[in-house]
């Protein structure tokens, strides 16, 4: 077990208030919020009047309230000689007496007068809420290394719901010391917005979906944002078995600047493969299909090749091989740009039990015997999203059938190579095709998962949200509200959801804004699209309906922001086999309040962790942030993040503070956007977030945080090695006894369909599934009684 994250204060209320001080407190000015803002004025234990010790791990320290002050007589010197992990920090003391009062919603303007010895310190918030108490809240600013005093100012983000107080301080991170003196602290004025709607009071509450006068080429269902702003759609053969044996695979380049499609010539076939995009910003494409399903034979079958997709020439090139097959895998990039990979069907249809790590500085697979493994079944398409530390949390969101065994979601930390069960995840067996999401900001490292289903018992699916805080020392989900019901398309028209019915497929897509879009998604497997979408605010925990995507988008669906804001969604491949080539578009009800704020200049597109870089703005803005591009497939987008960048705010001037942790903003391009006070973004810059290639004494290392240090839930180490998993050759939900493969009869159909002949043929042709051979001799599901190989023809109907 790991240190606990704080340590006890060695000033506490009761000595504040029991005239121990040696001195007349000194008061926080008029302007200045911060009480004994100089250390001037004694407390107890060696500290100043309401200051206090804080720190976790491992590491040996003192603090010194110091003569070498910027004014005064005083200052604060905080110093680590060995360290091994963990801070050591000068608080504000968390008491009603000292703490400055905040108002939710507002923001605060943050001074300080600093030397220090070593680049890992910096500026760091905790916050009071009123029902669960002192909590950590986040990093604003990583201090430069400075030899003589030099001022630092930072700007809060909005006081979250709920907080009362804030304490501040400089942690120290790294061997050294930080000498600090002359806070400030003083609330920014509330900016002068009026109200203005540029579009139609529908528009301005609930926002607009179009559908675009051109379709998409491809049947694709893989959806990359690329760092020139175009879109790369990966179809493969897309679900289609004619494609696959006539060698036709296929992607195409979206362009929205002209609403133009290259189409891109494809070296095999991607149809549901893994991606993520590489640091540089060429994506990574991993396994694909080798063989599609022979009835009463085979299932999917996965290949072991790789390619990388280059935006500049637009062209596919190979990698070597993985160790195994992956059809539906996994793909994580760490915070030192390697790629990990769990999960999907090997070359034999059976389940990989084999972890593949790709190599950032070697550019290639690493061969089995480098990388660790727990020869567990982690299933297909597992939602594995990297934590601040650089363990992956499994969030219990995946493709096809049951959940892993256990709680259904864990932590794995790869360098132990153990995993923890997590509790609290409802119905983890009905999480199929749910949607997982690291909720705004990423620094708040929130996890929300939405709806799911099961395409095996193939159930109504569900509504639940469950949301999980791995801040916690003991992290565990809990209940969120339920996701609103829409109208569902059961063959005969869009009517009212009832009951509990929610909806597996569904899409979650991070807005500039900080708040989460929800969208699409169907009841059952592969059939009954439901129509509604939803805008989820973290800071609320709520949901707001607003306008609803005309198109159907269900199974091999996506959804994903566009660098101008807006919400492209894409695909939908029911189980009649037939494919939605429509495009909408979503404006979001923040492009119609009014004028955008706009970034008239980035000095720097290169970004280092741990900088401060500057943009200017035309007008005031409330924020701003990085969010990475879109990689999204099946609901799954594990990489996708939205990063704080706390602002230093000198009129047009804006200094943003990037984080110094890779794990919580990986290599790679971003999106910046600038956001005002109204929650009106800019539109996109881009920017190559990368770290510097060797580590020099000036530059930060990462400030990680014990957070998810106490976990109580089941620790598996590895098991015995192993070749495969066995999985069901009708892993994917269809009875392959019928209809060409691309083609889905459901192998168990919905529960309001009778198990009679008359029933299953009629819930068919209501779902335009039209003319079916059966394969073979086997009729499992009753549909083609007369025996004369064609199912639910007249003579199947016949009562008898």
């Amino acid at each position: 077990m790991r240190p606990r994250r704080r340590t006890t204060a060695l000033l506490s209320v009761a000595a504040l208030t029991s005239g121990l001080l040696l001195t007349a407190p000194q008061p926080a000015s008029a302007a200045n919020l911060i009480k004994n803002p100089g250390f001037e004025t004694a407390g107890a234990d060696g500290m100043p009047y309401c200051w206090e010790k804080s720190g976790w791990g491992d590491n040996d320290f003192t603090f010194t309230t110091t003569a070498d002050a910027h004014t005064g007589a005083k200052a604060m010197k905080v110093e680590l000689t060995r360290r091994v992990e963990g801070d050591r920090k000068a608080l504000i003391t968390e008491s009603a007496a000292c703490a400055p009062v905040v108002t939710p919603g507002k923001q605060y303007d943050l001074g300080l007068w600093y030397k220090t010895t070593t680049p890992d310190a910096a500026i760091t918030l905790f916050r009071h809420d009123t029902t669960a108490g002192w909590q950590y809240w986040t990093d604003l600013k990583t201090l430069d290394l400075a030899g003589n005093w030099t001022e630092a100012t930072v700007r809060t983000p909005e006081v979250p719901a709920g907080t009362d107080r804030m304490s501040w301080g400089v942690s120290v991170y790294g061997t050294g010391s930080a000498t600090t003196d002359d806070y400030t602290m003083d609330q920014v004025p509330d900016p002068v917005l009026p109200p203005e709607c540029t579009g139609t009071a529908d528009q301005c509450a609930n926002g607009k979906w179009d559908v675009l006068p051109t379709q998409n080429p491809v049947r694709s269902m893989h959806s990359v944002v690329l760092n020139n702003g175009k879109v790369l759609l990966i179809a493969g053969s897309g679900n289609d078995e004619s494609m696959f044996e006539a060698g036709t695979f296929t992607s195409a380049v979206y362009d929205p600047a002209n609403g133009s499609y290259k189409i891109i010539p494809t070296p095999k076939d991607m149809f549901c493969a893994g991606h993520v995009q590489l640091q540089d910003g060429r994506v990574l494409v991993m396994s694909g299909n080798k063989a599609y399903p022979v009835p009463g034979g085979h299932g999917y079958e996965g290949y072991k090749d790789s390619y990388i997709f280059d935006p500049e020439t637009e062209t596919y090139s190979k990698t070597n091989d993985m160790n195994d097959g992956h059809w539906y895998p996994s793909a994580t990039i760490l915070g030192n740009g390697d790629v990990i990979s769990f999960g999907g069907l090997r070359e034999d249809s059976t389940g990989s039990v084999t972890a593949e790590l790709f190599s950032e500085a070697e550019q290639q697979w690493q061969p089995l015997w480098k990388v660790n493994q727990t020869w567990s079944y982690w299933g297909l398409y597992p939602s594995m999203i990297l934590m601040q530390d650089g363990r992956l949390f499994y969030s219990g969101s995946h493709v096809f059938g049951n959940n892993i065994p256990g709680t259904g979601s864990a932590i794995y930390d790869y360098g132990a190579n153990t995993t923890t069960q997590v509790p609290g995840l409802r119905d983890k067996d009905e999480r199929d095709q749910s949607a997982s999401v690291l909720l705004p900001p990423a620094q708040d490292q929130k996890v929300l998962t939405l709806g799911g289903g099961n395409i095996d018992s193939n159930p109504d699916a569900n509504r639940l949200t469950d949301i999980i805080d791995l801040k916690q020392p003991n992290p565990a989900y809990v209940a969120g509200p339920p996701i609103p019901q829409g109208t569902v398309d059961l063959g005969n028209g869009p009517v009212p959801q009832t009951g509990n019915q929610g909806k597996m497929y569904v899409s979650a897509v991070l807005m500039p804004d900080g708040k989460v879009l929800e969208t699409g998604g169907a009841l059952h497997n592969r059939a009954d699209p439901v129509y509604e979408t939803s805008i989820f605010d973290p800071e609320s925990e709520t949901f707001d309906p607003v306008a609803v995507d005309p198109e159907a988008r269900g199974y091999h669906s996506s959804a994903f922001l566009l660098p101008d804001g807006r919400v492209m969604t894409t695909g939908d491949n029911p189980g009649n086999g037939s494919w939605n080539q429509d495009v909408s578009v979503y404006s979001p009800p923040y492009l119609f309040k009014g004028p955008r704020p706009r970034i008239t200049s980035v000095i720097d597109t290169e970004w280092n962790y741990g900088d401060t870089q500057r943009i200017t703005v035309d007008r005031p803005i409330a924020k701003a942030e990085l969010i990475r591009p879109a990689a999204v497939t099946h609901s799954s987008d594990p990489n996708q993040r939205f990063v704080d960048l706390p602002l230093s705010v000198d009129g047009d001037n804006v200094d943003l503070n990037v984080t110094s942790n890779p794990n919580l903003a990986p290599p790679g391009w971003y999106m910046l956007f600038a956001v005002d006070a109204d929650g009106v973004p800019s539109v996109a810059k881009w920017v190559h977030l990368q770290g510097p290639q060797a580590l020099k004494a000036t530059d930060a290392s990462a400030h990680v945080h014990d957070f998810a240090d106490e976990p109580t839930g089941k620790v598996v180490k590895p098991g015995k090695k192993r070749t495969s998993q066995k999985v069901s050759p009708t892993i994917s939900g269809c009875d392959r006894h019928y209809g060409s493969i691309n083609v889905c009869v459901p192998t168990d159909f919905p529960a309001e369909v009778k198990k009679t002949t008359a029933a299953r043929c009629e819930w068919l042709r209501t779902n335009d599934y039209g003319r079916l051979k059966v394969n073979g001799k086997d009729d499992p599901l009753g549909l083609d009684r007369s025996r004369d190989g064609i199912a639910c023809g007249k003579k199947d109907l016949i009562r008898r």
